[in-house]
C-alpha cells in the first residue's frame, strides 16, 4: 500500500446491552478521528442484547452510512463476537475496540502510522491500571506469566483487545477454527510483526461492565487450557512424586517392622494420608475433565456463532 492510498479499515465493536453507549461512541469517534485518515466502517457486533441496543444501532445507521451491524442469534460471548467481526471485515485492516471509550479513538492515527511502517499488529499498552483493584492487577500479572510459561506464546503485559491488525493477520486468524477461543492467545499465535503503543486508559464513559470475578476466572481457565497441556503434565509429575514418597514410606514401615516389631497404625495418620491422596486425585480428575470437555466441544464442530441479521445485506440472514 502506498502512502497516497486511502485504506479501508473496519472498526469492530462488540456490544451487549449497550444502548446508552452507541450514539456517544459514534459521536466521539467522529470527533476524535479525522475522516480523511481512512475509509472507516464501524461494525457493531450485537452479542445477544436484551435491551434496545440493535434499535439504537439501526437508528444511528440511518444517520451515519459508516455504521453497520451484525446481530448474533444469542449471546455467544465476546470472543465469538470478535471472531464474527473479523470474519466479516473486508477492508485492508481491522481495529478492535470497546464501545465504552476506554479504548481512546485518538490512538487510531498512531496505530495506522505503525501499520504503514510494516507492522501486522499494533496494540495499545495501558501505562496504568489505577481503576483496577490490587487483587485484579496481581492476578492479571500472574496469569500472563503462567500463560507464557505454559504455552511458549508471549502475551505482552497490560494489553487488551484494543489493536489494529492487518489483512494478513485477519486471513491467518480465519484459519483458526477452534471453538474454545482465547483471542489474546490467537492474536499472538501467528507470530507476525507486532508493536505496542502506550496510552492512558480512561474511565468508562457510559454503562456498566459485565465482567466479574467468575467470568475472569473462566476466561483465564480457557486461556491456559486452549494453548497448553502443562496442567496435565504437572499432575503426571505430582503422581510420580507422591508415588515415590509412598514407596519410601512403605520401605520405612517394612524396616521398622523388621527391627522393632509390628506397629499398630494410627487412625489420625491414616485419615490424613487418605484425605490428602483423595484430594490430589479429585483435582487431577478435574483437570483431565477440563480437557475432555473441550475435546467434546471441538469434536462436535458446531459453528462459533450464528448470525440473525447483517445490516449490509439489508435483510435477516437465512437460517
Amino acid at each position: 500500500m502506498t502512502a497516497v492510498e486511502t485504506p479501508q479499515i473496519t472498526v469492530i465493536v462488540p456490544v451487549k446491552d449497550e444502548q446508552a453507549s452507541i450514539d456517544h461512541f459514534v459521536a466521539e469517534f467522529s470527533a476524535r478521528v479525522a475522516a480523511d485518515l481512512a475509509d472507516f466502517t464501524i461494525l457493531f457486533i450485537d452479542d445477544g442484547s436484551t435491551d434496545n441496543t440493535i434499535e439504537v444501532i439501526e437508528a444511528t445507521r440511518r444517520r451515519d452510512p459508516r455504521v453497520h451491524y451484525l446481530k448474533l442469534t444469542r449471546n455467544f460471548g465476546k470472543e465469538a463476537a470478535m471472531t464474527a467481526g473479523l470474519d466479516h471485515a473486508d477492508g485492508d485492516a481491522a481495529i478492535i475496540m470497546d464501545v465504552d471509550l476506554q479504548d481512546p479513538p485518538e490512538m487510531i492515527p498512531q496505530f495506522i502510522q505503525r501499520w504503514r511502517q510494516g507492522y501486522d499488529t499494533v496494540y495499545g499498552v495501558r501505562t496504568s491500571r489505577d481503576e483496577d483493584t490490587h487483587a485484579k492487577r496481581f492476578s492479571a500479572r500472574l496469569f500472563y506469566k503462567l500463560f507464557t510459561m505454559a504455552s511458549g506464546i508471549t502475551i505482552p503485559d497490560n494489553v487488551g483487545d484494543f489493536r489494529l491488525i492487518s489483512r494478513r493477520m485477519i486471513d491467518a486468524l480465519r484459519q483458526l477454527p477452534e471453538r474454545n477461543r482465547f483471542m489474546k492467545g490467537l492474536f499472538a499465535w501467528p507470530g507476525y510483526s507486532a508493536i505496542g503503543v502506550p496510552y492512558e486508559r480512561p474511565a468508562r464513559a457510559r454503562g456498566q461492565t459485565s465482567f466479574n470475578g467468575w467470568k475472569l476466572w473462566n476466561f483465564a481457565l480457557d486461556g491456559i487450557t486452549s494453548f497448553s497441556s502443562l496442567p496435565l503434565r504437572i499432575w503426571t509429575y505430582c503422581g510420580i512424586f507422591i508415588s515415590f514418597g509412598a514407596f519410601l514410606y512403605m520401605l520405612k514401615i517394612i524396616v521398622a517392622t523388621l527391627l522393632f516389631g509390628n506397629e499398630v497404625p494410627g487412625y489420625s495418620s491414616m485419615m490424613c494420608v487418605l484425605l490428602f491422596l483423595g484430594g490430589i486425585q479429585l483435582i487431577s480428575i478435574g483437570v483431565i475433565g477440563e480437557y475432555v470437555g473441550r475435546l467434546y466441544i471441538e469434536t462436535k464442530a458446531r459453528p462459533i456463532y450464528l448470525l440473525e441479521a447483517d445490516s449490509r445485506r439489508d435483510s435477516p440472514v437465512d437460517p
